[in-house]
Order: C-alpha cells, then structure tokens, then sequence
C-alpha cells in the first residue's frame, strides 16, 4: 500500500490546509459535492492466451458474455480546496453470476452428464480512485482540470460445476487486485446556475504500481450532465465507460483477459 500512501500524501495535505485557510475558496462555490446513483452495465470480454505444446506455439483468443445488462452502484465525490483545487473520489463495482444448465443429459462412451447438470462462474470487478484536481483554465463558464491521483483496482474469477460422475467442485478461484499512480483530465461547463456538464478521463498502468506480474492497462471515460433542483439537490445522468486489458506471464505462456463495461448512469446529487 505504500505507492498509494505517498501518492496521497500531498492532497490529503492540501485538504488540512484548507481548513487553516478557508478563504482560498471562491465566493458562493460548493465546498462538497457527492452523487449517488447506479450503471447499467453492459459488457464485452475477451479471452487470450499463447504457450509451447511439443515445439509449437499455440495461441487463442475466444471472446465471451455474461448475461444480459443491469444496474450497479456507482458513487463518486468532490472537495474542493481552493478555487482551483478539489479531492475528486469515484467507486464502481460489478458483480455478476451465470449459471449454464444441461436440459437434457448426454452420454459419450462410458461417461454420462446427467440432466441439470450445470456449470457456475462469478466475477467481481471493482475500481476506486483519489485524484488531485488542479483547474488550469477557470472561468465562469468553462473549467479544464488535470489530474494526479492513485487507483485501486481488484477482479476475482470463481468457476464451479457439477457434472455428475465426470466432476464435481471448484475449477477456478483467481483474484489480482493493485494500487497505481493515475492521471486523468477534466472538461466542465456550466451554462446556467442550475445545469453542469462534465467530460473526465482517467488512465493507469500496472508498471507503475503493485499489480504483481500483471502487465497492462485500465482506462476510463464518461460524461455527465447534471440538474440541480435546489442549491443543495439535483440529479444526473451520463454515461460511463472503462476497460480493463491485462496480461499474465508465466513460465508455461501468457493469459490475457480484455473486459469493456459501458452503459448510462443515473442518481441523485447533494451539494454543500
């Protein structure tokens, strides 16, 4: 955890001296700001590998779904520092389960799958970041930030069946999880009091932080427009976008695994 502890260092710092010196802040501008609200996933996976089979290299790279869309939590925040300055923290998650059931059963030579025999998998994906917002352009109307922050990332894979005398049990358990330095940018415009739209884009690689033997990268971007009904409420709505793109080494070849989750967001906003 050390790569994250030294990369936060500095804006948890900037964020104490803010109370020391509250008037660096602009007039009549959110000190707080936090959304709440879900995705609808949709997601697109792919597969790879290469290795030696008896002097031959063998590669394969076979692309994969997970069922149909649906919603998960998504939640992100912001603190500003200064006119200039802001804490920016976003999370999302997905979780998601397939079941494969055998309707009918089948027989090849001496072996039989019987009916209801079934095949499980799970995966979990869940990324969390803390960036350092410095607004390079500021002005009533448009916003341009760049970012300096860190990104935990975490994916597991389980996989279980249950295929009659052939096997029973667990074939898959597989987690990587890791802390990287992130940069990212921001586009806001505020074309009125109560509207706000907002570009952002983040990027990481795993040699820059502790992801072990995984070599790759995670990329992120959305775009979100925001109401607010009140000074302290609103909603918004958007659409977000990451994909992950990994690979392992080892000493028998090299798995990958690209995953794409994408949909619209929606929620609720409490501004302070």
């Amino acid at each position: 955890m050390r790569p994250m502890l030294s990369l936060l260092a500095v804006p948890v710092a900037l964020a104490a001296l803010s109370y020391a010196a509250p008037s660096h802040a602009a007039e009549g501008d959110d000190r707080f700001a936090l959304r709440l609200g879900a995705m609808q996933i949709d997601s697109d996976n792919t597969i790879r590998g290469n290795t030696n089979i008896a002097g031959q290299d063998v590669g394969f790279s076979e692309d994969f779904g997970l069922g149909g869309k649906e919603w998960e939590p998504r939640v992100d925040g912001m603190f500003r520092i200064s006119n200039r300055q802001r804490l920016l923290f976003n999370y999302f998650k997905y979780d998601k389960d397939r079941r494969e059931t055998l309707d009918q059963g089948v027989s090849f030579g001496d072996t039989n799958v019987p009916a209801g025999s079934f095949i499980k998998g799970e995966l979990k994906y869940q990324v969390a970041s803390l960036v350092y917002d410095y607004s390079v352009v500021d002005t009533d109307k448009f916003d341009l930030g760049l970012q300096l922050g860190a990104e935990y990332a975490k994916v597991s894979t389980k996989a279980y069946a249950d295929v009659g005398d052939l096997y029973q049990g667990e074939f898959l358990d597989e987690k990587a999880d890791g802390v990287a330095p992130v940069v990212g940018a921001r586009l806001s415009f505020t074309p009125s009091e109560k509207w706000m739209i907002t570009f952002q884009g983040q990027y990481l690689n795993t040699k820059w932080g502790n992801f072990d033997d995984y070599d790759g990268d995670l990329s992120r971007a959305n775009a979100i427009v925001d109401y607010r009904f009140t000074k302290n409420f609103g909603v918004f709505a958007g659409y977000d976008w990451f994909k992950l793109d990994v690979d392992q080494t080892g000493s028998d070849g090299t798995i990958g695994l690209k995953q794409e989750f994408k949909g619209p967001v929606a929620g609720v906003s409490f501004v302070f």
